[in-house]
């Protein structure tokens, strides 16, 4: 039995929060001790932690101010490995484990692709995290855990971490028997009655996820019966709503927040679509696949390529191009349901929570034993 330690800033409605919850279970299931250790504290993946998963919470009101804290913690607790998840929690962890000695033992992982998420946040301590983040790369023992090999290209090519710098794992995303589990019900009124084809997407209403070219894309779709869901919250709503009724399509696209249950609701679409303009490996994406759902995603940086192999799995097209997408949206639309949904189901057992820890084991470990 190993003793690890996952480091985050809270467990707030992101994907790397639930990824990391999920890695918590995987580990513990294997035969393991971990420890999930918050800056801060609480958040809404909190409902996806096993119990058996040991939480410390540290309540700094900023995630700097958490580093003198961090440090004692980890003088005072030995673990076999020490991951850290974000950015700005990378730069924090990396100092802690400086302080404390312990830096032999800190792995940290970037999630997004870094060239592109640094723009996102304009706030004082985040850009200045993702100034030293890539210096700090270059100088710890340990190399970035990427969750994609774009992510891990995207660092070499674009800061002055090297090649050795990096090193991938994928994210445990499906419970190994997810194929065998049946989809709940939907909640949204289009999918329990269905009048036409319904299409799906899920993420964040920001500018990353491309929902503007979706709903562009589907107001040029030949088919007027077609519906759009897009499931999330966000800061772009209203000009989501506005750029709908200006194509006239207010009527057939519904933004009605997050749910409870996204596969539910992409297993009863007739296709799932992700858009996006950037992403680090896109787990809805491959929580969409195993469903079986038809799928449509953007080339984008970076994930989507590789996971469904370059368009053999499923339609790629390139970033913004929304008749691209609506030709590709559509193709899906007039496809029989059933074609290729093995194809899409062997792509997304890449990803389940045995294989995807092995990947870590090896990056923190070493091997892939427990």
């Amino acid at each position: 039995m190993k003793k690890f330690l996952i480091i985050l800033h809270d467990l707030s409605a992101g994907g790397a929060e639930k990824m990391m919850t999920r890695l918590a279970g995987a580990l513990v299931d294997a035969g393991n001790d971990v420890t999930l250790l918050l800056l801060t504290g609480g958040g809404i993946n909190a409902k996806y932690l096993d119990p058996r998963v040991k939480t410390v919470e540290l309540h700094s009101p900023r995630s700097v101010r958490a580093i003198p804290a961090l440090a004692r913690f980890l003088r005072a607790n030995r673990f076999d490995a020490q991951l850290a998840a974000l950015t700005h929690v990378n730069v924090v962890a990396i100092a802690a484990a400086l302080l404390s000695g312990t830096l032999a033992r800190l792995h940290v992982s970037e999630r997004n692709a870094f060239s592109h998420d640094k723009h996102v946040n304009p706030a004082l301590m985040v850009r200045l995290a993702y100034s030293a983040a890539p210096l700090l790369y270059r100088l710890i023992p340990n190399p970035v855990i990427c969750v994609s090999k774009g992510v891990a290209q995207d660092l070499v090519d674009t800061t002055i971490a090297r090649r050795q710098d990096v090193t991938t794992a994928d994210n445990p995303v499906l419970d190994d028997d997810f194929y065998k589990k049946r989809p709940g019900r939907p909640s949204h009124r289009w999918l329990l009655g269905k009048s036409g084809a319904v299409i799906v997407a899920v993420g964040r209403l920001a500018r990353q996820k491309g929902f503007d070219t979706l709903i562009s894309a589907m107001a040029a779709l030949p088919d007027t019966h077609v519906r759009l869901i897009i499931f999330g919250e966000g800061s772009l709503r209203p000009q989501l709503l506005e750029q709908a009724r200006e194509l006239g399509v207010a009527e057939r696209v519904d933004l009605p927040g997050y749910t409870a249950d996204p596969l539910a609701e992409v297993a009863a679409a007739d296709c799932f679509v992700l858009s996006s303009r950037f992403e680090g490996s896109p787990n809805a994406l491959v929580e969409a696949l195993a469903t079986g759902t038809p799928v449509v995603a953007t080339r984008c940086p970076h994930g989507p390529a590789e996971i469904l192999i370059n368009g053999l799995v499923a339609p790629l097209v390139e970033v913004d191009d929304a008749p691209a997408l609506a030709q590709a949206i559509g193709l899906q639309l007039n496809t029989p349901r059933h074609f290729k949904r093995d194809t899409r189901l062997e792509a997304a057992a890449r990803f389940a929570n045995t294989p995807a820890l092995q990947t870590y084991l090896t990056a923190m470990l070493g091997s892939a034993a427990s």
